[in-house]
């Protein structure tokens, strides 16, 4: 048969890069010019291994016979359609661990604790996709559409009882289908005695509805078998340094305003105070130390409470300030304005979290 002259010859495949094995000993900056296939990264031997047999403890222990499959990958998450969890990279070694802390100022899922809460919550992802549940009429009366557009920003209802609360900024709100991995989380961890903290919730109704549900599907086959892993560190090809340069331009996009009023009951540009250390100096020094107080209390990103302590800084030496009490009493005091004001812009129902 002759060849087609219109047909166009088949792309030839780049070639492999090749996996690294001196990374470990490498600076920061020469990591971050590394690509994710060079990390040769795997589940096997790292501290997410016991973690996943952990959840599949809890969910025989619920008498689920459904167990979801895991790769790495450059962050959390479970793709539509898909039985499975995809796993940060940053947790499959002890050395991006510390890379991650350094860029973002915090290890998402880093510690034990942290890192079940999450695969609680990603399992109830799978398992929505694993038995098709998204279509279900209740669960659709209860929690909205799963095809409801997913938002880059979303606006938290702090004091909803209408939603359970587990991972941080009220995440149940901001989207139907988080709603149910959130509810799914509770509703599996063996600590959280739901029946009676949310005895007297809206969110009750969810919570009985899963415990139905889940009843119900147990012990059947998933509708849904596929293994398929999407983005997985081995054939990744970003460098781990545009990787950092995307995911701080994402959280930095939104955070609290600073008013020079809130800066002038704290520090002075008096001349009786001009012999006084700087502000900016001050805030500079204990800028780590509250950045993880604030996020920790309010939920925030500390990256995004970085941009505040940035803009502050700039601010205090433009107006001069000047410290005007004792050290001590001037930390309690920024710790006490930097929370409160950014608690009264989580409230105020300006603040979008980023998704």
């Amino acid at each position: 048969m002759a060849a087609d002259p219109d047909a166009q010859a088949p792309k030839p495949r780049r070639p492999p890069i090749a996996v690294r094995t001196d990374w470990e000993s490498l600076s920061d900056e020469a990591l971050l010019e590394l690509r994710f296939c060079e990390l040769g990264l795997t589940i096997e031997g790292s501290s997410l291994e016991p973690r996943i047999a952990e959840l599949y403890d809890e969910l025989a222990a619920r008498g689920i016979t459904f167990r979801p499959h895991f790769w790495v990958s450059d962050d959390w998450f479970t793709p539509d359609g898909v039985p499975g969890v995809a796993l940060p990279f940053y947790l499959a070694h002890p050395r991006l661990a510390k890379l991650e802390l350094n860029q973002m100022f915090e290890v998402e899922g880093g510690t034990p604790e942290w890192c079940m809460k999450i695969l609680r919550h990603e399992a109830g992802h799978t398992i929505d996709n694993a038995y098709k549940l998204q279509r279900r009429r209740r669960r659709l009366k209860l929690f909205g559409r799963s095809s409801t557009e997913y938002p880059e920003y979303y606006t938290p209802k702090p004091y909803s009882k209408s939603f359970v609360l587990h991972l941080d900024s009220w995440y149940a709100q901001s989207h139907p289908d988080e709603d149910f991995a959130e509810t799914f989380a509770v509703w599996l961890n063996p600590a959280s005695h739901w029946e009676t903290r949310y005895a007297d919730w809206p969110a009750i109704k969810k919570l009985r509805y899963m415990d139905d549900l889940m009843g119900e599907i147990a012990s059947k086959p998933p509708l849904v078998r596929t293994r398929r892993a999407v983005d997985p560190v081995s054939r990744m090809r970003l460098t781990l340094g545009t990787h950092y340069k995307r995911k701080r331009e994402h959280y930095g996009l939104e955070y609290p305003e600073f008013y020079d009023r809130d800066l002038r009951k704290l520090f002075s540009d008096a001349p009786e105070h001009a012999s006084n250390m700087k502000a900016s100096r001050f805030v500079t020094r204990i800028r780590k130390e509250i950045r993880r107080m604030v996020s920790s209390w309010t939920g925030e990103y500390q990256y995004t409470i970085d941009q505040v302590f940035e803009d502050m800084i700039i601010r205090c030496d433009e107006l001069n300030l000047r410290l005007k009490t004792p050290e001590e009493r001037a930390k309690l005091d920024f710790l006490v304005l930097l929370t409160v004001q950014t608690m009264n812009y989580l409230h105020s129902g300006r603040h979008r979290v980023a998704l």
